[in-house]
């Protein structure tokens, strides 16, 4: 019952990953690829977070 209002880590993050590609594509549209780097490589570091998630949820593994 308790378990019902938890939230999901792994939506969380992949809401901020999805967010942090979409934030480098402007960055990428408007000429910064300096930005664009610094965006991607943040997403980069969710997505191994989700990938950690995802892996450690894994029954069996």
């Amino acid at each position: 019952m308790f378990g019902l209002f938890k939230t999901d880590p792994v939506k969380k993050l992949q809401k901020a990953y999805e967010y942090k590609l979409e934030q480098a594509m402007q960055a990428a549209r408007n000429g910064d690829m300096r930005a664009n780097a610094s965006l991607t490589e943040e997403a980069e570091a969710l997505r191994a977070q989700i990938d950690k998630y995802k892996q450690e949820s894994e029954p069996g593994t």
